[in-house]
């Protein structure tokens, strides 16, 4: 059965354009401002939602999103709260794809089944977890496929055409390319090389290709666009509610809107470029 996810890429597909998958930390800097900003980013233009499970130990994350979850874990957020969140949301948006970002730590001490469970009764679509290799695909990605969830894998600059097809096996909903080596927020991505490692991609997948890492405006968002099917933004949105936190990390009036300018900005870019389909 089709999820959200695959039912949104194949309208995007009719309209011609690339997603806009934007990437929020749960919690941060509060549950409240957080669901907030949740329910604000559908109408300011984003297609799916990422949102990250805080953790202490974010091996691939750069300073903007571990800071961000490390203000949510200081707010109290837990993985059952995250997936409260998500309900939350739900309530007001039956449409707008949920994808649940991280690592695998949290999940494995809530347990898989449960987890699986809770995640699909609350609403979520999909799962990334960035530190579980294919080789462990019996430890959450069957059992996620198998609870009608899907299972989005990162494939890197580093992933060679050896490596691809078992990235690639189990992978549904679409593939994340991670368009620089390092960390999130490191660099910015060159759209010459994005096209030539999409194009590489989709020699083995009919998935749609979405490509993170690096975007940071308007301009960003539509160089990437051309090539990809979707656009991923995290780190710009994560440090835009940054800049707006007062000097405890507190929210203040201008948090929800300084996210929902920028994802509204972003968004235009993304709409301006025809996807390559």
């Amino acid at each position: 059965m089709p999820t959200r996810i695959d039912r949104r890429f194949e309208d995007l597909a009719r309209q011609n354009r690339a997603a806009l998958v934007t990437f929020v930390m749960a919690g941060d800097p509060d549950l409240e401002t957080c669901l907030a900003i949740l329910k604000a980013l559908p109408e300011a233009g984003a297609d799916v939602i990422e949102l990250g499970m805080p953790f202490t130990d974010p091996m691939a994350d750069g300073p903007a999103i571990q800071a961000a979850g490390l203000r949510a874990l200081a707010a109290g957020t837990t993985l059952a709260k995250t997936l409260a969140l998500t309900a939350d949301f739900r309530k007001g948006d039956s449409t707008t794809p949920i994808v649940l970002m991280g690592y695998y730590n949290p999940v494995y001490v809530y347990g898989v089944e449960p987890f699986l469970r809770d995640a699909k009764a609350a609403g979520v679509d999909g799962l990334i977890i960035v530190d579980l290799p294919p080789e462990e695909d019996s430890e959450l990605c069957l059992p996620a496929l198998a609870a009608g969830l899907n299972f989005i894998r990162l494939a890197t600059p580093t992933t060679d055409d050896a490596r691809l097809p078992a990235v690639l096996a189990h992978t549904s909903g679409f593939v994340y390319y991670v368009s620089i080596t390092g960390i999130t927020g490191a660099a910015a991505p060159e759209p010459a090389k994005v096209a030539s490692a999409v194009g590489r991609i989709k020699a083995h997948t009919k998935l749609p290709v979405a490509v993170g890492f690096g975007v940071k405006n308007a301009g960003s968002a539509a160089a990437i666009a051309a090539h990809a099917n979707g656009v991923v933004v995290g780190s710009a949105i994560v440090e835009a509610l940054r800049a707006s936190l007062d000097r405890h990390g507190k929210a203040t009036e201008k948090s929800v809107e300084a996210v929902v300018g920028l994802v509204a900005d972003i968004a235009k870019g993304v709409q301006s470029a025809a996807s390559p389909g």
